[in-house]
Protein backbone atom coordinates (compact mmCIF):
# COMPACT_ATOMS: atom_id res chain seq x y z
CA UNK A 1 0.00 0.00 0.00
CA UNK A 2 1.42 3.31 -1.19
CA UNK A 3 1.42 6.49 1.05
CA UNK A 4 -0.39 8.30 -1.23
CA UNK A 5 -3.39 6.00 -1.42
CA UNK A 6 -3.50 6.46 2.55
CA UNK A 7 -3.46 9.82 2.42
CA UNK A 8 -6.04 9.99 -0.33
CA UNK A 9 -7.98 7.53 1.81
CA UNK A 10 -7.83 9.28 5.08
CA UNK A 11 -8.62 12.65 2.77
CA UNK A 12 -12.49 11.03 1.58
CA UNK A 13 -13.17 9.38 4.88
CA UNK A 14 -12.32 13.49 6.42
CA UNK A 15 -14.62 14.26 3.56
CA UNK A 16 -17.44 12.47 4.32
CA UNK A 17 -17.21 13.41 8.24
CA UNK A 18 -17.46 16.89 7.24
CA UNK A 19 -20.49 16.46 5.27
CA UNK A 20 -22.11 13.93 7.46
CA UNK A 21 -21.68 16.86 10.35
CA UNK A 22 -23.16 19.50 8.13
CA UNK A 23 -26.22 17.42 6.98
CA UNK A 24 -27.07 16.54 10.83
CA UNK A 25 -26.65 19.75 11.68
CA UNK A 26 -28.70 21.46 8.94
CA UNK A 27 -31.37 18.68 9.15
CA UNK A 28 -35.20 19.67 9.03
CA UNK A 29 -35.74 17.36 12.25
CA UNK A 30 -33.36 19.20 14.49
CA UNK A 31 -34.13 22.47 13.35
CA UNK A 32 -36.29 23.53 16.22
CA UNK A 33 -34.34 22.24 19.29
CA UNK A 34 -30.99 23.67 17.14
CA UNK A 35 -32.72 27.17 17.34
CA UNK A 36 -34.49 26.86 21.15
CA UNK A 37 -30.76 25.45 21.67
CA UNK A 38 -29.46 28.89 20.18
CA UNK A 39 -31.62 31.69 21.80
CA UNK A 40 -31.38 30.14 25.15
CA UNK A 41 -27.79 31.79 25.29
CA UNK A 42 -29.19 35.17 24.45
CA UNK A 43 -32.27 35.08 27.01
CA UNK A 44 -31.35 35.93 30.47
CA UNK A 45 -31.95 33.22 33.39
CA UNK A 46 -34.19 34.31 36.34
CA UNK A 47 -33.28 31.42 38.65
Amino acid sequence: MDINLIRGLVTVAALAAFLGIVWWAYSPARKKRLEDAGRSVLEENDQ
